[in-house]
């Protein structure tokens, strides 16, 4: 029972991973890099990963997998899980995506003597991109120079 359970959890997590990629691929591709954000891809982008749905994931594809009865409902399952994240890569709907999970309207920044006005585009580990209305383009400040948002 331990050996299913340990292979379970490891078709679930590659099932998984497989999904999240091309998920994560088309926000990159079509949100990320469309507003010229230098980042690197991280397969798992892991700022910015929900655990709880890639647990669920692992846990969903492990029990289909390996000990749901039928194979052809879990191949079918993964197949339409699979079509629902490639969406992504179709650029109005990772654009639409990628900024429903990672941009922030309507913020104040306040940098040093300036005010900022506008839409956090995208916050890195260290570096947050800013669309200022007034100015009508992104700009890159470092989280430490930030020291008030609204």
């Amino acid at each position: 029972m331990g050996s299913k359970l340990g292979s379970a959890f490891l078709a679930g997590a590659f099932f998984t991973f497989f999904l999240d990629f091309f998920f994560i691929l088309g926000i990159f591709i079509n949100y990320i890099e469309d507003q010229d954000i230098d980042v690197y891809y991280n397969v798992l982008f892991a700022d910015h990963q929900s655990y709880i749905l890639y647990s669920l994931g692992v846990l969903t594809f492990g029990y289909l997998f390996i000990f749901f009865k039928s194979t052809k409902i879990a191949t079918i399952i993964f197949a339409i899980c699979f079509a629902i994240v490639n969406l992504t890569q179709i650029p109005s709907i990772g654009n639409d995506v990628g900024a429903m999970l990672l941009a922030e309207k309507d913020k104040v920044l306040t940098v040093g003597v300036h005010t900022y006005i506008g839409t956090i585009v995208y916050k890195g580990r260290d570096t947050v991109w800013f669309y200022d209305d007034e100015l009508e383009k992104i700009v890159t400040f470092k989280k430490e120079e930030i020291s008030e948002q609204i």
